[in-house]
């Protein structure tokens, strides 16, 4: 006992987040690689074993089609069984699928990782929400630190492997992301098990079948099709654009969204404190709009920088609506987050394959300018459709507050207990609580500056070397014109030298994000300073999965 508390309450809440912050570390290690093979597969089935259009397309259908099959089914596993042991299936299946598509040399063996990537793309993504689902009601920003885990994983995976692909290939790209997984496979295996007082989810009461889920959440389920396929026909229509209307490169038209990718990241978590204070509704219907106006917009951007601004804009509002989607589902689900997450993601599958297909109708048969609207008129529609959605499942329109950060509780315990643990008793706190717990002390705006001084002392150390082996990025960046060395890499792609080179272009973007993210923090904390004296500085947007 500490002072009159158990200790088990505390060891409960130290596995609890062990557990959400190894599932959000596995989420950034295998979303990056998993979309950027999506991204990249059409590309290797025709460039390395000669796949013809028709056969690229049954390959993308092939995953599609098992992934939305497996959804409920693997919903139904993640309710009965240990959800982290579903997970790391999924993450293992991942792995494999990723190092069958390096080892293809024939279309069969190319459809069977395809097969086994959607398999394991449903055990994973199905169990990994409702693992963190299982802090939704203790803390109710989980859902957008998982968004931030994963959209951190897109881009700096997209950055590695578009930056490297020209020095190993796609092979080595592949090999790479198989890598990954199994690394997310280990941290999914090594997290604490499900501490549920009580019986089991599907013990004691009479499980819901997916039929009767399915009917539960029908107008949510309704909402999420629709607006996916919107956003995907968008997506769809706005890659297409850009490859056919501009004449950009893969690399370039990556480069395009990866602003939007990383302002997703950054900005998930910041987006969840507005949804507390204005309610989800309100949030979802001004996200509908922003991306009704997004679309618009698209139809006169004259120049790819102008859309890569304007992505920005779609991803904010993307990165408020999803979740507040997969808030309102769990909650919805109740017990069985599992089947309710299960038959979402299907869902959402169906949507963004319903886009895909009007995408590519929409841009074949009408103008730009036309396609734009209509996609924009689709999205105006989710600012109604959504909202009553959410309305119709009963569920809160304000969430509680997420708790405030704080340090880790120390190993051994102080004689005073802290002031949640005596909540958690039922206790009051003493007045002099706060006064007698011991804290760590939270990082001053000084020593972050000097931290942030160190980072960068030593990239520019890196840097001097790089430019005295002739391998500097920066160097070609002023010398062989902006634009080209942007986006074709300065023509220096190949062999040992291509991976230094590369190297230090993905350290440069690295260092530019951790510099703005750091500013922008001590700029708040300044602001804030008067007011509130002070706040434990956020984590970087590199370690958001942690």
């Amino acid at each position: 006992m500490i002072g009159g508390t158990p200790v088990s309450v505390t060891k409960h809440s130290r596995a609890r987040r062990r557990r959400e912050g190894n599932t959000l570390l596995a989420a950034t290690l295998t979303n990056g690689p998993t979309e950027l093979i999506d991204f990249l597969l059409p590309l290797w089935a025709g460039a390395a074993i000669g796949l013809g259009a028709t056969e690229v397309g049954i390959l993308l259908a092939v995953e599609m089609a098992v992934s939305v099959v497996m959804r409920p089914l693997a919903g139904v596993l993640a309710d009965t069984y240990e959800r982290r042991y579903v997970a790391a299936a999924g993450a293992a299946l991942y792995a494999l699928s990723a190092l069958g598509y390096a080892l293809a040399q024939s279309a069969p063996l190319a459809y069977a990782a395809a097969a086994v990537g959607g398999a394991g793309g449903a055990l994973l993504w199905v169990a990994v929400r409702a693992i963190i689902s299982e802090r939704l009601a203790e803390d109710s920003a989980v859902f957008p630190r998982l968004l931030a885990a994963q959209e951190n994983g897109s881009w700096i995976a997209f950055l590695v492997g578009m930056t490297l692909i020209s020095a190993i290939d796609y092979q080595g790209v592949f090999l790479a992301c198989a890598a990954a997984c199994v690394v997310a496979t280990v941290l999914l295996l090594a997290s604490p098990s499900r501490a549920v007082p009580g019986k089991r989810a599907d013990e004691g009461v009479a499980a819901a079948g997916l039929g009767a889920m399915g009917r539960r959440l029908r107008p949510m389920l309704f909402a999420v099709a629709f607006t996916m396929t919107a956003e995907a026909a968008i997506s769809l229509l706005l890659v297409l654009h850009l490859q056919r209307g501009f004449g950009l490169e893969v690399l370039e038209v990556a480069f395009v969204f990866l602003p939007g990718a990383i302002a997703m990241s950054m900005a998930a978590e910041r987006l969840h404190t507005i949804v507390v204070r204005y309610g989800r509704t309100r949030v979802l219907m001004f996200a509908s709009l922003s991306s009704a106006a997004f679309a618009a917009n698209l139809a006169w951007a004259p120049h790819p920088v102008v859309i890569a601004a304007l992505w920005i804009l779609s991803g904010l509002a993307w990165a408020a609506v999803m979740p507040i989607q997969q808030a309102v589902i769990a909650e919805a689900s109740g017990e069985q987050t599992g089947r309710g997450m299960g038959v979402y993601e299907s869902a959402s599958l169906l949507g963004a394959l319903a886009g895909s297909l009007a995408a590519g109708a929409l841009y074949d048969s009408v103008e730009w300018a036309v396609a734009c609207l209509v996609a924009a008129a689709a999205l105006l529609a989710g600012s109604v459709i959504v909202p009553r959605a959410v309305r119709s499942l009963g569920v809160a329109d304000v969430p509680p507050p997420a708790p405030p950060k704080s340090p880790e509780e120390p190993e051994q315990p102080s004689e005073q207990p802290s002031e949640h643990l005596l909540e958690a008793a039922g206790r009051s706190v003493p007045a002099a609580a706060p006064e007698a717990v011991p804290e760590a002390a939270p990082r001053t705006p000084r020593r972050q500056v000097r931290e942030l001084g160190a980072r960068l002392a030593v990239f520019a150390a890196a840097q001097v070397a790089l430019l005295l082996l002739g391998l500097s990025w920066i160097e070609d960046l002023f010398t062989k014109g902006f634009t080209t060395t942007l986006m074709s890499g300065g023509g220096r792609n190949s062999g040992f030298e291509g991976l230094v080179y590369g190297g230090g272009r993905i350290w440069t973007f690295v260092v530019l994000v951790d510099l703005c993210w750091s500013c922008g923090r001590l700029l708040v904390a300044r602001i804030r300073r008067p007011a509130s004296g002070g706040a434990p500085p956020e984590k970087s947007p590199l370690n958001a999965g942690r």
